[in-house]
Order: C-alpha cells, then structure tokens, then sequence
C-alpha cells in the first residue's frame, strides 16, 4: 500500500490534487487505524489515466464514468483497459481532429494577424453561420451537417 505522499511522488501529482481526485470518485484509498490514507499500487494507473485524459481536454465527469466501468474487486486487467479504450476510440478521434483543425486554422489566422479579412479561414462575414449554431462553427463544425 502507498501512502498518499508516496503516490504524489510516483504519480508526479499533487497531494491535494490527488485528495481531489479522490473526493471525486476516481481513485480510491483506505483509512489507516491512525486514519492515514493508504492506496493500492493498481491507483497509480487510476491517476495515470486521469491525467493524461486530462490533458487532451477530456472532462473529469467522463473519466469518472470511463473508471466506474473497470471492477473494483479486482485490479483491471489489459482486456478492461482494452474494452474501455474501444468506447472511447471515436471521441479521441473526433478530439485529434478538432485539435488538427484548430492548429491549421490558427497558425494561418495568427500569421495573418486578421489584416486580410477576405482571405481569413475564420472570418463570418454578415454572420451568416449563427444560423448553424453557437460558437466558432469552422472548427467545431467543418462539414457544415449541423
């Protein structure tokens, strides 16, 4: 069992974020006769996912959902991770490709500095996309389909 200062340390995350993340629900810990927390070595995979979900702009909600799907009784095993990976395959998808589109369109956009208004890849002249919906609609919504 891992204390919660061995963890910070293993996990490169914070005391108080792991607290956090447990409050949460998306790790676990025991209570020490002296009330310390302890954590089984299997949370530091918990709090690897985390954070790397974290950081391609996943929600912590959505990783809570995605790790209330892995057993408890048990630490999960490669078929679970496999399985979880799989429900989230197309949503990391559709986030590579907001991101690309999000590079592309601002590396033109900040090299311009908005100077050429006709030529700008996310210029709504008169407005005409707000009937698509809220928000920048060229990179949310490249297609156009709603």
């Amino acid at each position: 069992m891992l204390s919660i200062g061995d963890l910070a340390a293993r996990s490169g995350v914070a005391h108080s974020a792991l607290r956090y993340y447990e409050r949460l629900g998306l790790i676990h810990s025991r209570r020490t006769s002296g009330n310390q927390r302890r954590y089984d070595p299997s949370q530091l995979r918990r709090v690897a996912f985390v954070r790397i979900a974290a950081q391609v702009g996943l929600s912590l909600d959505d990783v809570r959902a995605a790790l209330d799907s892995l057993p408890d009784s048990r630490t999960p095993t490669r078929a679970d991770w496999e399985r979880l990976s799989r429900a989230w395959r197309s949503r990391i998808d559709e986030q590579i490709g907001l991101l690309q589109r999000l590079r592309d369109n601002l590396t033109g956009c900040i090299g311009c500095g908005c100077l050429s208004l006709k030529t700008c890849a996310l210029y709504n002249s008169d407005d005409h996309l707000a009937a698509e919906g809220p928000g920048p609609r060229r990179i949310l919504n490249p297609t156009g389909d709603g």
